[in-house]
């Protein structure tokens, strides 16, 4: 199997790189850049820094530096196979990484990844606690509009989630790297699990009150943040360099289906055995997906937890993005879809209704249009071979859905906004499957954790859109407010190019 090749961006003996020394790279990594020559393997040198686990040990042999910037890597012992990839953008002062030869020998990706215990350990995990997260969002919703009939009441209770995300999402991104994510990870789903017993245990006693779900919401969303900075990177790390697009793929699929069903089962649970059984259901589950984790190997190299330097990690973080075409990118498109794209779902219900005299079953089908899309979509990126698309491909997919979401706010009729919706479920797919991918490819080793924190704040960002969705909506109708919004993004969008360019 061939090695991963990495190249200094300033070259060897530039400062860029460590352990080079006398001008010559260190084999033992296969690095190399400049001139043509022959680059001798030797004995290798101790990394001072965080190993990369996404990078797995190379072989140790002979390397070919050529006139231009690509490196011949040699595979197995007796039959070098030669690996010249395109290089992926670097960070100021950091390293260009090439793709890897493909190490299944055409195995099937999702094969590969189902194969892999710590994997599938892991996305089981996300699996059952995202499913939960729709069922809790859903039951809480009814109980509270059955106990007040206030919709207000109703966005108060579903807000208390997201709160969490805008106001310590990049604070969680430092902790993670500070703490054992898998320890982390698993206290989440202890706490989430205990507050739903104590909420079954209320419900079941005659004594839940709207507060008592505010405050269950503010501690799921307060785990929450930490998804992508744990969960989401171990689910990449695990899955090794040449499957992170494939491994994030399926996982958004996995999310896409929960977005789907979890709604539908909780009314199912909310309407059959009431609060008490669907809030003890969630909680039993919780718990299968904390044993799942328990089971997963995993190592990190921490950094000392100081609590005076969050505030410095984190704006290191933002320094760091900010430099980053690419981060820069993925951060910006997360604030625009999740402002100005995905509010629309808070006004859906009204536009169903208004729009098309919908009953509630046509409107849960035009809730799960999109979702369904982004599941289809998200199965042909897990089942994609060959090199991860570029960073474009997180800003057309965005796009596409702006796009798409615009024509079916001014379909004629339910069946045609259903179908753009699930068309537009192509963009949101490839837009979160990017979302995660392009931190974990280009941001580095160090602040991976701090940036997917910085990702959690943009997407907390999203309640901002909600108010003001709804706001046009009670003024010019829901026709016009979802329009409007996507015609938004667009320019924002727009924007966020601009500025990557630069």
């Amino acid at each position: 199997m061939g090695g991963w090749r990495l190249l200094p961006r300033h070259g060897c003996g530039e400062g860029a790189l460590p352990g080079c020394r006398h001008g010559r790279p260190r084999p033992a990594l296969l690095l190399c850049a400049g001139r043509r020559r022959r680059c001798r393997a030797g004995p290798p040198a101790r990394d001072p820094g965080e190993r990369d686990p996404l990078l797995p040990r190379p072989a140790r042999r002979d390397v070919l530096c050529g006139a231009r910037p690509v490196l011949r890597a040699c595979g197995d012992a007796d039959h070098p196979a030669a690996c010249a990839q395109r290089l992926s953008a670097a960070p100021p002062g950091g390293f260009r990484l090439l793709s890897a030869p493909d190490p299944a020998g055409g195995r099937s990706p999702v094969r590969e990844l189902l194969a892999d215990p710590a994997f599938l350990r892991l996305w089981g995990a996300g699996g059952l606690t995202n499913s939960m997260r729709w069922v809790e969002m859903l039951v809480s919703g009814l109980f509270a509009f059955e106990l007040t009939g206030s919709a207000f009441a109703v966005s108060l209770v579903l807000m208390s989630r997201a709160l969490p995300m805008l106001t310590a999402g990049a604070l969680s991104g430092a902790v993670a790297e500070s703490l054992d994510r898998k320890k982390l990870l698993m206290a989440g789903q202890a706490t989430t699990a205990a507050g739903a017993i104590i909420i079954a245990m209320l419900a079941a006693t005659g004594g839940l009150a709207l507060w008592h779900l505010f405050l269950n919401g503010m501690l799921g969303g307060l785990v929450w943040t930490n998804e992508l900075a744990t969960r989401r990177r171990m689910v990449a790390e695990a899955a090794g360099p040449h499957r992170i697009v494939q491994a994030v793929a399926f996982d958004t699929m996995t999310g896409s289906t929960t977005r789907m069903v979890g709604p539908l089962v909780g009314g199912v649970f909310y309407q059959t055995v009431g609060v008490a059984a669907a809030y003890g259901i969630a909680a039993l589950l919780y718990v299968c997906a904390l044993l799942l984790v328990a089971g997963v190997e995993h190592r990190q190299e921490r950094r000392i937890l100081m609590p005076r330097r969050l505030v410095s990690d984190v704006m290191q973080a933002v320094r760091i993005a900010l430099a980053h075409p690419s981060l820069r990118l993925v951060l910006g498109v997360t604030v625009a879809m999740n402002v100005f794209g995905f509010s629309y779902t808070a006004v859906l219900p009204a536009f169903g209704a208004i729009a098309f005299e919908a009953n509630p079953a046509e409107i849960g089908l035009l809730a799960a249009a999109e979702p369904f899309g982004a599941l289809l979509a998200g199965l042909a990126l897990a089942l994609r071979r060959g090199a991860p698309p570029g960073r474009m491909a997180i800003a057309i997919g965005s796009a596409g859905f702006l796009v798409v979401l615009a024509l079916a706010a001014l379909a004629p009729g339910l069946w045609q906004a259903a179908a753009l919706l699930m068309l537009g479920g192509i963009g949101t797919a490839a837009f979160a499957s990017l979302q995660t991918g392009l931190v974990m490819m280009e941001a580095p080793i160090e602040a991976r954790s701090r940036i997917l924190g910085l990702t959690t704040t943009c997407i907390g960002m999203g309640p901002v859109g909600v108010l003001v969705v709804g706001a046009l909506a009670d003024g010019f109708g829901p026709r016009a407010a979802i329009a409007g919004m996507a015609v938004a993004g667009l320019a924002a969008l727009a924007a966020v190019l601009s500025v990557t360019r630069r």
